[in-house]
């Protein structure tokens, strides 16, 4: 049987030579259809994933550590007033919590202050923010053609990231200021980003090395630390954790029950705490809200990040599914116009060959041996098409990709697939040349010219 697939194996590679232009021709039909449908896997899974990013961690992902701790008219709920502005929130506090808390995708110590921000003659007074290179991560930043901060920079060469309105401002609207000098209080930094974020009080701040902040305003604790979480459905939790470890840094020990609304939440009742933790959502739920207002809203809706986390994940869901029944018609069609070639050029073949079938089955071949000869020949031209296919696939998805700045991902499994569906191709479309050489009469195959 061996011996026999090898013979085949080496008739269908002889034939195929025979004709190398028609061979090539109709191969092409297969190498574009498993290169388009390669290509466009590779761009919607790229796709998928970096949406399925963006949404696990898009709108709610933030959790908020401030220093200080205090709720107006808190005591009417059982909040207990805490230490009003504290300077307790250190650096430390940010490497125990990138360090101890899990599901965190990034961390940024922050300080602030407002300051005049000088270039040359220009000036302006605003936010200066210490954040670290976690701030952009958190955010959503993109920076291109500039880049984020480099911490932990010796010496003077100090450098900064700033808000696209606030540039406008210092050097003038539409201008590049990257390369540029800025002069903040005592210290100079040298512009390496701009920020065109989306949230507004953004657009007007220069955002520069939090331990470079520290030194010029000769400080050593924080204001807050900006926390961003993997999923933003694990915001709560993830509070509730820092929450927890910060008490044990600071020697916070509670005793007394919680009471009220917030009975379940923060640091409601015991010994009050010297920094607030909140996330985003509870954040922009309670905006604007006095404390009691605010602490009936978060203790009927404990886990609306959950609650947000699951509807964009049913829109995420669905939209995969469209994008997948679209790819699927696409890759049906392709392949299917690529399998009529093959088929079409292996009835040519067998009307070509009449009399080669009739002498092989006159010295002794039997209908199943020319049919298997000619289902090999259709499987060949398929699966070499797939592999040239597929080649040109995975260089077309990165080419495309890199030139619209689309993300690109090719599993392993899509490129077995991808032979696996040639192969299947060639062994559809071969079966009804193959069934027709194999049902020739041996006498009138070799009457034929």
């Amino acid at each position: 049987m061996n011996t026999l697939l090898s013979v085949n194996v080496r008739l269908a590679a002889r034939s195929l030579n025979r004709n190398r232009l028609r061979t090539a021709l109709t191969m092409l039909g297969i190498i574009m259809g498993v290169a388009a449908v390669l290509t466009m896997v590779a761009l919607g899974t790229g796709a998928r994933q970096a949406v399925q990013s963006e949404v696990s961690s898009a709108g709610t992902n933030l959790v908020f550590v401030k220093a200080g701790n205090y709720a107006r008219n808190g005591e009417t709920v059982g909040i207990a007033a805490g230490l009003g502005a504290a300077h307790t929130l250190i650096a430390a506090d940010a490497a125990a919590i990138a360090q101890t808390v899990l599901r965190i995708r990034a961390v940024s110590p922050g300080i602030s202050v407002r300051a005049f921000i000088a270039n040359g003659d220009q000036r302006a007074f605003a936010r200066v923010q210490g954040v670290a290179a976690g701030f952009a991560v958190a955010y959503g930043w993109d920076l291109k053609p500039g880049r984020m901060l480099q911490e932990h920079v010796a010496g003077d060469a100090q450098e900064a990231v700033i808000g696209r309105g606030l540039a406008d401002k210092l050097f003038g609207e539409g201008k590049d200021p990257l390369g540029k000098i800025l002069r903040v209080r005592d210290s100079n930094y040298t512009v390496v980003g701009v920020t065109g974020s989306d949230a507004e009080e953004q657009r007007e701040d220069l955002f520069v090395p939090w331990q470079a902040l520290q030194s010029s305003l000769g400080v050593q604790h924080l204001d807050s630390i900006i926390v961003a979480a993997e999923r933003a459905g694990e915001t709560s939790q993830i509070a509730t954790d820092i929450t927890a470890l910060l008490r044990k840094r600071h020697g916070i020990v509670g005793s007394a029950q919680p009471v009220g609304y917030l009975a379940q939440t923060r640091s409601a009742g015991g010994s009050p705490d010297d920094f607030t933790v909140e996330t985003q959502a509870a954040q922009a739920l309670t905006k604007g809200l006095y404390t009691p207002a605010a602490a009936f809203a978060l203790a009927n809706l404990p886990k609306l990040d959950e609650v947000t986390l699951a509807e964009m994940a049913d829109t995420l869901d669905h939209s995969s599914d469209t994008m997948t029944a679209l790819l699927a018609s696409i890759a049906g069609v392709s392949l299917i116009v690529g399998g009529i070639g093959i088929m079409n050029m292996m009835l040519v073949s067998v009307t070509e060959r009449t009399r080669e079938i009739g002498i092989r089955m006159a010295t002794g071949a039997r209908s199943g041996d020319v049919a298997l000869q000619f289902l090999i020949e259709a499987m060949t031209l398929s699966i070499v098409g797939g592999i040239a296919g597929l080649i040109l696939g995975l260089l077309s998805s990165r080419l495309v990709g890199w030139s619209l700045g689309w993300p690109t991902s090719v599993s392993a499994s899509s490129v077995l697939v991808a032979l696996a569906i040639a192969a299947l191709i060639g062994l559809v479309f071969g079966s009804y040349p193959a069934h027709r050489a194999a049902q020739l009469d041996p006498i009138v195959a070799l009457r034929a010219d």
